[in-house]
């Protein structure tokens, strides 16, 4: 994908509630090579909600990046679509065709629009008109397994005149059950000639290795599997470049890089809505460490930073 200037094979999922400024500047650091905002509300950038907006933050050491918009309105989508190519540095325009949730589907965005090739054609059609940057697409393999349309979709997608596609080896029906169907990424990789990334379970260096054979994806991307858990993205940005994989982090690198995202939070989110995330965020980082039972269940109480410091300070200590 260097014609996109994306040199690498590595990206980093959107991820609704996680990836935010923060979130991505740590995993490029860590080795992503190709990271994406949070899913965006088309409606609220057009309706010019400041809560929206502050989702496409970009910091200049995240280039490449992506931003990424969801929602069903054509109208809109365009408009949004026009406004974070003139106003924000993002590299890329991501549309979301793959997000299952039903607060997404309601707006007939996500996997909604799985359903009909021709809507995504023109959807996409017109937005790649519309706008400079390039544009993506992010997908599911089909609403159901018994409605599978991959294929149809990529290649409506690359008529449209998308430079790209991700697909997520999944359907709208599994959520996250089950699963990756490698067999739908390789379906659509080889039904396009623009590159195609996929996406799905990818949790460790064996698992994209898997991904990479099978599939002969262009590039790989990876969710959920990085939550509390850079060291994946550092390993597989070892493995894509050929080198040894590191040892796994001890107890104390895991408390030590926790501290560093809080205090990452903290420097673009007030104190109450970065203990909101870090919540569930630390509850991944102290995963696998001994009596990170306890410590997950007085993560509910913390009030403040040196409370929560002194809690993972407590968890080292009975290592």
């Amino acid at each position: 994908m260097e014609n996109l200037a994306i040199k690498g094979k590595l990206a980093l999922a959107p991820l609704a509630g996680y990836t935010n400024l923060a979130y991505r500047s740590i995993m490029k650091e860590w080795g992503a090579d190709l990271v994406f905002s949070e899913m965006v509300s088309a409606k609220g950038l057009v309706y010019e909600s400041a809560k929206t907006w502050e989702l496409t933050a970009i910091d200049e050491a995240e280039h490449p990046l992506a931003i990424q918009i969801f929602g069903g309105d054509l109208e809109a989508m365009v408009k949004a679509a026009m406004m974070i190519d003139q106003q924000t540095t993002a590299d890329i325009i991501d549309i979301n065709m793959g997000c299952p949730v039903r607060k997404v589907l309601k707006a007939e965005g996500g996997c909604f629009l799985l359903s009909d090739p021709k809507r995504i054609e023109t959807l996409v059609r017109e937005i790649v008109k519309h706008v400079q940057k390039p544009v993506s697409v992010k997908m599911r393999a089909g609403i159901s397994h018994q409605t599978i349309n991959a294929v149809a979709n990529a290649q409506a997608i690359e008529r449209a005149g998308a430079s790209f596609i991700t697909i997520h080896g999944r359907t709208q029906s599994d959520m996250y059950a089950g699963k990756v169907r490698l067999d739908y990424i390789k379906a659509v990789k080889e039904a396009v000639t623009i590159p195609v990334i996929g996406n799905g379970d990818i949790k460790s260096v064996e698992d994209a290795h898997t991904m990479l054979e099978e599939t002969k994806v262009d590039m790989i991307m990876v969710g959920r599997g990085s939550l509390g858990n850079p060291w994946l993205i550092r390993d597989l940005a070892h493995y894509l470049k050929g080198l040894p994989i590191p040892p796994p982090p001890t107890p104390f690198e895991k408390v030590k890089m926790c501290k560093h995202h809080f205090d990452r939070l903290l420097s673009i989110k007030p104190l109450h809505q970065a203990l909101l995330e870090m919540r569930s965020l630390a509850a991944w980082y102290v995963k696998g460490i001994n009596h990170s039972k306890d410590f997950r269940k007085q993560l509910h109480e913390i009030t403040g930073k040196e409370q929560l410091f002194n809690l993972l300070d407590n968890l080292l200590a009975q290592q």
